[in-house]
């Protein structure tokens, strides 16, 4: 594609996305306590689920795993937040700038991934539940959860393939942190068949990930209405917390990602908080979702504060 301007050598990137900000400092220190405390709950969850062998089972395998997802995708853009924020560094090298961006969206597609094989297992479990165990065994739960991360990570792959190779004419991003849309921003080409084409891969992946959640959970409706009330009530608590999880994640990027393409104009700022909330929010309401309502985790919890 055509160059638009001289391209030059980029060793380092500068974040300008901040550089409107006010109270700078203070934005820092709140996105540091949330990006810590998401990082403990999370390690926490995965800690309980490793070292309780009651706990090694489909479900809280999808727990485990979607800690895992949180703990990737906010960290990797959180620190380089919390460093131009709080400590003032404005630059990132190329090379880890790359890592990062690459790290962002293989979380951002597993986060996706995740919650979708998370519905499927509730369905499982309600539409099936004396087969459940033969029919999701841990086996085949980790053979699954292991192929959508080689598939998320082909995603992650293919944008950094795309941007590898293209020229940069500058190296602010006017961004909070290294994604696709702010690096390729940088570049000396056309933007708009990258946007196009990414546009319509995202679009897909989001699209089918949440009419799956969508189409378990109104298979789920159809066999609870044909259990009985106490069955009702445990299937209903059992799927809250998915349903949580789901909505805390999905309702903001719908917002960035939908809408906008739809006409709805967001400035600069706001794209950015909504980002940083998809990111931030879901990573710290998660763990404390899953610890306080799976009875099990709960339990565990209360009984390491009563033993002490």
């Amino acid at each position: 594609m055509p160059l638009q301007n001289a391209s030059i050598k980029v060793t380092e990137f500068i974040i300008g996305g901040f550089d409107k900000t006010e109270k700078p400092f203070v934005v820092g220190v709140v996105i540091l306590i949330a990006y810590v405390l998401a990082i403990l709950a999370n390690i926490m969850n995965i800690l309980f689920i490793i070292y309780d062998k009651r706990l090694h089972k489909p479900m809280y395998l999808l727990i485990c795993n979607l800690a895992v997802v949180d703990i990737l995708y906010t960290s990797s853009s959180s620190p380089t937040m919390i460093g131009v924020l709080v400590a003032g560094v404005k630059t990132i090298s190329y090379v880890p700038c790359f890592i990062a961006m690459f790290a962002f969206h293989l979380g951002g597609v597993m986060v996706t991934f995740a919650l979708s094989i998370m519905a499927f297992d509730r369905l499982i479990a309600i539409s099936c539940p004396f087969k459940y165990h033969s029919y999701l065994t841990n086996v085949r739960t980790l053979v699954l959860t292991y192929i959508l991360w080689i598939v998320a990570c082909g995603f992650a792959s293919y944008l950094q393939a795309i941007l590898i190779p293209l020229p940069h004419c500058h190296s602010k991003l006017k961004h909070n942190f290294c994604e696709f849309a702010a690096i390729i921003r940088t570049t000396c080409v056309d933007l708009t068949p990258y946007f196009n084409l990414v546009a319509v891969i995202v679009f897909i992946y989001l699209f089918f990930t949440f009419t799956f959640i969508c189409l378990s959970y109104i298979l789920i409706i159809f066999f609870v209405k044909l259990s009985s009330n106490s069955n009702k009530r445990k299937m209903g608590s059992t799927c809250l917390s998915h349903l949580i999880v789901v909505m805390c994640y999905y309702c903001p990027v719908f917002v960035i990602v939908v809408l906008t393409r739809m006409g709805v104009v967001l400035t600069l700022e706001a794209r950015h908080g909504l980002l940083i909330g998809t990111i931030l929010g879901p990573s710290l309401v998660n763990p404390f979702v899953y610890c306080l309502r799976t009875k099990e985790i709960r339990c565990k919890i209360l009984g390491i504060f009563k033993s002490s």
